[in-house]
C-alpha cells in the first residue's frame, strides 16, 4: 500500500468517525433540550407534538419524519448521501438512548445549564457531521431542493419550513419557550464556528508524472510543486 493510499484511508476513516460522532451528539443534544423543558429547536417541537399525539417515542418519531422528508427529495431530484441516510436513523436512536439515561430534571438551577449545554452541543454536532461531507441531512436537503425548484432564496425557504414546522408542532402540543428563541439566535454562529474547527484538510492526491517522449525534442518541465497533468 502506497503512502498516498494510506493517507486517503486515514482521511476516510476520520470522516466516518466525525460523521457518526456528530450525528450521535446531535441526537443527544436534542434529548437534553427535551429534558430541560424550556423549549425545543423547531423540528424538535414538531417531533414532540407528534409524540404527544401518537404516544410513540420522540426518537422513533424523528426517524419516521426524517424518512418522510427524505421521500420528498424524489420529486425535488435531490440525491442523498451516506450522511443523509445515517442522519435519519442515528439521530433518533441517540435521542431515545439519551432520554433513557437522563431522567427528569428539577429546578431552573439544573434545567437552564442543561438547556445551554444542549444548544452548544448541537452546534458542535452540526459542525462535526457537516464538515465530514457525506451529504446534508434530510431537512437541509428539503430546504435546498425547494430553493432550486422555486428559485426563492435559501433563507426564505428555511424560514418558511421552520415556521410551518414550529406552528404545527406547537398546535400538536410541542414545547416552545426560551430555549427555542435562544436556539434560533445561537445555532447559526455556533455552527459556523464549529464548521471551521472541524474542517477537514483536502485528501492527498497522487501526482501524475508524464513519461519522457521517445522521439527527439525538448521536454517541458513543470513549475515546482505543480503536476504536469491537471488534477
Amino acid at each position: 500500500m502506497s503512502d498516498t493510499t494510506a493517507r486517503s484511508g486515514r482521511h476516510l476513516t476520520r470522516r466516518l468517525v466525525q460523521l457518526y460522532v456528530g450525528l450521535t451528539l446531535y441526537g443527544a443534544s436534542s434529548a437534553l433540550l427535551v429534558r430541560a423543558e424550556l423549549g425545543l429547536e423547531p423540528w424538535g417541537v414538531l417531533h414532540q407534538g407528534l409524540t404527544e399525539l401518537t404516544g410513540i417515542s420522540i426518537g422513533v418519531v424523528s426517524i419516521i419524519v426524517g424518512a418522510i422528508v427524505l421521500l420528498l427529495w424524489i420529486p425535488l431530484r435531490q440525491r442523498p448521501g451516506l450522511g443523509t441516510v445515517s442522519n435519519v436513523f442515528v439521530v433518533g436512536l441517540a435521542m431515545d438512548g439519551t432520554l433513557a439515561l437522563v431522567g427528569d430534571l428539577d429546578g431552573y438551577g439544573v434545567r437552564i445549564p442543561v438547556m445551554v449545554l444542549g444548544i452548544v452541543l448541537n452546534g458542535v454536532a452540526t459542525g462535526l457531521y457537516i464538515a465530514a461531507r457525506f451529504g446534508p441531512g434530510p431537512r437541509d436537503g428539503l430546504m435546498t431542493g425547494l430553493h432550486k425548484v422555486t428559485g426563492r432564496s435559501i433563507r426564505l425557504m428555511r424560514t418558511a419550513i421552520e415556521v410551518a414546522v414550529v406552528v404545527t408542532g406547537f398546535l400538536l402540543g410541542g414545547s416552545l419557550g426560551a430555549g427555542t428563541v435562544l436556539y434560533a439566535l445561537a445555532i447559526g454562529p455556533l455552527a459556523q464556528l464549529f464548521l471551521r474547527v472541524f474542517e477537514l484538510p483536502a485528501p492527498a492526491t497522487p501526482t501524475v508524472t508524464a513519461a519522457p517522449p521517445t522521439g527527439p525534442g525538448p521536454v517541458a518541465t513543470p513549475p515546482p510543486g505543480q503536476a504536469i497533468l491537471p488534477q
